[in-house]
C-alpha cells in the first residue's frame, strides 16, 4: 500500500519539493484510507511519508 501511495504522490513536469509531494501523498493516503474504512489520520501520515521519500528511492523523479 505504501508503494501505491508513493506513486500517487508523484507529479509530472513541475519539479515538486518534498513538501509538495508530502502534501499530495497525505491527501491521497487519507482518501484511500477513508475508502478502505481504515484510520484516515494513519493513511495521511503514511501517504505523507511516502510522498516525501519517493524521490529518495527514485520512485518518482
Amino acid at each position: 500500500m505504501l508503494a501505491v501511495i508513493a506513486v500517487s504522490a508523484c507529479t509530472q513536469n513541475i519539479n515538486p519539493t518534498d513538501t509538495d509531494r508530502a502534501l499530495i501523498g497525505a491527501g491521497a493516503g487519507a482518501v484511500i484510507a477513508e475508502l478502505a474504512g481504515e484510520n484516515v489520520l494513519g493513511g495521511a501520515a503514511i501517504g505523507a511519508a511516502g510522498g516525501a521519500l519517493c524521490d529518495d528511492v527514485r520512485l518518482c523523479e
